[in-house]
C-alpha cells in the first residue's frame, strides 16, 4: 500500500468514525427515530449527500452505530481475560468501565453507544446484533468460571446478565460520584458482589405477594398491551395501531384515554413505578424482619418479570422520551432505589441484612430487577417460576462467586 492510499483510507476511517460518533450522540439523545442524516451531517461537518458516501442508508449507519457499541462492550469485558480468578476478572471488567466513563467524562474518550433502542430495527439487522450482543453476555458469563452442564450455565448467565445490566445503569448511577470516589465505589461494589446482601446463615424463603392490577378497565388493558410491545419492540415498534389491533380496539379509543404515544410511554412508567412502590410497601408492612421483607419484595417482582403478563416496562423506553420529560422519570426511580437502600440501612441496624453500602447494593438491585424482563424465555426452564426467582436472587444475596 502506498503512502497516498494509506492516507486515504486513514482520512476515510477518521471521517467514518467522527460519523458514528455523530450518530450515536443522536441515538441516546432521540433514540433510533431521532437520528437523521441531516443531524449527523451538521454535527461532522458535512452535507447529507456526503453521509451516503458513507453509509447510503439510514438503517445502514444504524446497525453500524450500534454494532460498534456491542464492540466497545466486548472490549470492557475483555479486560478480565488475563485474570486468574472469576473475582479477578469481574474486578478488571468493572474497573475498564469505570476506566471508561473516567474517559468520557475527561474529554478523551466517547460514551459507549446506547444499545437499548436496538430491537426497534428490523431484520436482518436485528437479529444480526443481538446475536454479537449475546455472544458478549456469554463472553461475561464464562468469567465465572466452567459451565459443564445446563445448570451452571443457568447459573453463569444469570450472574452475567446482572452484572451486564449493573455495567449500562452505571452511566445514570455514576453521576452520583467523582471520578475521585471511583476506587471506593469498585471496592464496595465487589464486596457485594462477592459476599451479597444477606448475613451467615440467612435462608431464601420469600413470600408471594399479589400486586393489585385492574385489567378489566381499558386504559389497563393499553398499559399492558403497550408495555410488552415496548419491552419487545421498542418505541418504533409499538405503534398505536399495533397496540390497538391486540386489543381488538380502534385507534380513537387509544387517543380518548391518552394524547399521543409520549404519554402512552410516561403512562407505562407511572404504572410500572407505581406497582413497585406498592409492592415495596406492602413489604415493609410484613411481620418478619428486614430480611424477609426484602426478598419478598425481590421475589414478588421478580415473578412479574418472569411470568410476562405485565411486566414492568424497561428502562431502555427513557431513550424514547423528550429530554425534558427524562428527570422526572428518573427521579422517581431514584426514589424506588432510595427505598431499596431504606430497607438495607434499617436490616444493617438490625443485623437481618450485612453491612454493605445500601446506595450501590440498591442501584444494582433495580438493574437486576430490570434486566430480569429479558429472562422470561431462561426463567421457564427452571421448573418453576419461583426456582428461577431463586436462582435468579441468589447472586445478589448470597454473593456471584461460588
Amino acid at each position: 500500500m502506498d503512502a497516498t492510499t494509506q492516507h486515504a483510507d486513514t482520512r476515510f476511517s477518521r471521517k467514518r468514525d467522527a460519523i458514528l460518533d455523530a450518530a450515536s450522540v443522536q441515538i441516546e439523545r432521540h433514540g433510533l427515530k431521532g437520528l437523521t442524516f441531516v443531524a449527523v451531517a451538521d454535527a461532522v461537518g458535512l452535507n447529507t449527500t456526503s453521509i451516503t458516501y458513507y453509509f447510503k442508508r439510514k438503517d445502514l449507519l444504524a446497525a453500524a452505530t450500534l454494532q460498534r457499541g456491542i464492540d466497545q462492550l466486548s472490549a470492557i469485558v475483555a479486560a478480565g481475560n488475563q485474570a486468574t480468578s472469576p473475582q479477578g476478572a469481574i474486578r478488571a471488567v468493572l474497573a475498564a468501565q469505570l476506566h471508561r466513563v473516567a474517559q468520557v467524562r475527561a474529554g478523551k474518550a466517547q460514551p459507549v453507544t446506547l444499545l437499548s433502542d436496538m430491537r426497534a430495527l428490523d431484520a436482518p439487522s436485528r437479529n444480526a446484533l443481538t446475536d454479537a450482543y449475546r455472544a458478549v453476555v456469554w463472553q461475561l458469563a464464562a468469567h465465572f468460571g466452567p459451565m459443564p452442564d445446563t445448570d451452571s450455565k443457568a447459573r453463569n448467565l444469570a450472574r452475567a446478565q446482572i452484572v451486564m445490566e449493573i455495567i449500562h445503569w452505571s452511566r445514570i448511577s455514576l453521576t452520583l460520584y467523582s471520578e475521585a470516589d471511583f476506587p471506593r465505589v469498585l471496592d464496595r461494589l465487589m464486596d457485594l458482589l462477592e459476599q451479597g446482601i444477606a448475613p451467615d446463615g440467612a435462608g431464601w424463603t420469600p413470600e408471594q405477594l399479589s400486586i393489585d392490577t385492574d385489567n378489566d378497565t381499558a386504559p389497563e388493558a393499553y398499559l399492558r398491551a403497550a408495555t410488552l410491545l415496548l419491552n419487545e419492540r421498542g418505541y418504533r415498534g409499538a405503534s398505536v395501531t399495533r397496540i390497538a389491533a391486540q386489543l381488538n380496539l380502534s385507534k380513537g379509543s387509544f387517543y380518548h384515554h391518552l394524547q399521543g404515544k409520549d404519554d402512552l410511554v410516561l403512562a407505562c412508567f407511572d404504572r410500572s413505578y407505581s406497582r413497585v412502590s406498592q409492592t415495596q410497601r406492602m413489604a415493609i408492612a410484613l411481620d418478619g424482619d428486614c430480611w424477609h421483607q426484602l426478598t419478598t419484595a425481590i421475589a414478588t417482582l421478580l415473578h412479574v418479570q418472569f411470568t410476562a403478563e405485565f411486566p414492568l416496562l424497561r428502562t431502555t423506553a427513557l431513550q424514547v422520551l423528550p429530554q425534558e420529560l427524562r428527570p422526572t422519570v428518573l427521579q422517581r426511580s431514584d426514589r424506588m432505589a432510595r427505598r431499596f437502600a431504606g430497607m438495607m440501612i434499617d436490616g444493617i441496624t438490625q443485623g437481618s441484612i450485612r453491612a454493605i453500602d445500601p446506595l450501590i447494593a440498591s442501584q444494582c438491585l433495580m438493574a437486576a430487577l430490570n434486566a430480569a424482563g429479558d429472562f422470561t424465555p431462561w426463567a421457564a426452564q427452571r421448573g418453576s417460576v419461583a426456582e428461577a426467582a431463586r436462582i435468579y436472587a441468589a447472586p445478589l444475596a448470597y454473593g456471584f462467586f461460588d
